[in-house]
């Protein structure tokens, strides 16, 4: 059975030091991807903006500075508001996020519990998917069978 965990909240958009907007979302969380964290920004346009990272990239973030080039994550006060800055940087632009600390960590904390950290490979069916590949099928006995029997003269003559 596959489980997602979702939570819409609210981001800023860092313009400036002075300046944000507020930006919607959805941390989207799946059991049948255990290792990455799916983010959904509704910036006014037909089509939400997404982005996928790492699930460790976002547990770190919550207690220090992590990441590099596309997604980097840290923890910070802003007015005496404890945030996560999340930077993301592709060919379009790049961006600035300040998202609440606690919605984020609890929302974490769900994930956590549901695919404890190491235990991530046990939901991805590596196995049963290979023995589905190599399982032998009924026409896999033709295949393995010389229809043709040998070019050699059963009788040992020319």
């Amino acid at each position: 059975m596959h489980t997602v965990v979702e939570r819409e909240l609210e981001l800023r958009l860092v313009l400036s030091p002075e300046r944000s907007i507020p930006v919607p979302a959805r941390l989207t969380y799946r059991t049948e991807d255990p290792y990455a964290v799916h983010v959904a920004f509704h910036v006014g346009s037909d089509f939400p903006v997404l982005w996928s990272f790492a699930r460790d990239l976002l547990v770190e973030g919550v207690f220090r500075p992590c990441g590099h080039g596309d997604v980097r994550i840290w923890p910070a006060k802003v007015d005496r508001r404890n945030v996560i800055f999340v930077a993301l940087s592709s060919p379009d632009g790049d961006a600035l996020l300040e998202v609440p600390s606690a919605a984020v960590a609890a929302w974490v904390e769900r994930t956590l519990r549901l695919v404890p950290p190491g235990t991530e490979s046990e939901r991805l069916g590596i196995d049963e998917g290979l023995a589905e590949l190599l399982a032998p099928l009924p026409a896999d006995d033709l295949w393995l069978s010389d229809p043709w029997g040998s070019d050699e003269s059963q009788d040992g003559g020319a």
